[in-house]
């Protein structure tokens, strides 16, 4: 059993990197991190002192590149995995009008669908 620590508050999501050897986090420390299993550790941090709400959700483009999370701030953000934690995350268009509550990326990989408790679905294709 391996356990693995950094984060400052609660974790709402966890997520496998599609290769299995890693898996991604979000919390309530408005953090994402990336920790590999081979190395027993943390190996990126994503966080941006401009988002400072909690996460609720994340999930990984079928290629890893991306880190997809939602936020408790109506907005879903992407993350590039491959650049160091103080690169900024971009924001995908027209959040939803309350927070974030789940998403997943489809098995092709070609979509992105979050859920709100806005009620809406929203499907990035």
């Amino acid at each position: 059993v391996q356990t693995h620590v950094g984060h400052e508050a609660d974790i709402n999501s966890v997520a496998f990197f599609p290769d299995g050897n890693a898996f991604g986090t979000g919390s309530d420390d408005s953090s994402c991190r990336l920790f590999d299993m081979r190395s027993y550790g943390e190996v990126n941090k994503f966080a941006s002192d401009k988002i400072t709400c909690g996460i609720t959700s994340i999930a990984f483009s079928k290629s890893g590149r991306l880190l997809f999370a939602g936020y408790d701030d109506f907005n879903t953000y992407a993350w590039d995995t491959l650049a160091d934690s103080s690169q900024c995350a971009f924001s995908l268009p027209q959040p939803h009008e309350n927070r974030v509550s789940c998403l997943g990326v489809n098995g092709n990989g070609d979509a992105l669908c979050t859920g709100s408790w806005d009620t809406n679905l929203k499907i990035w294709a």
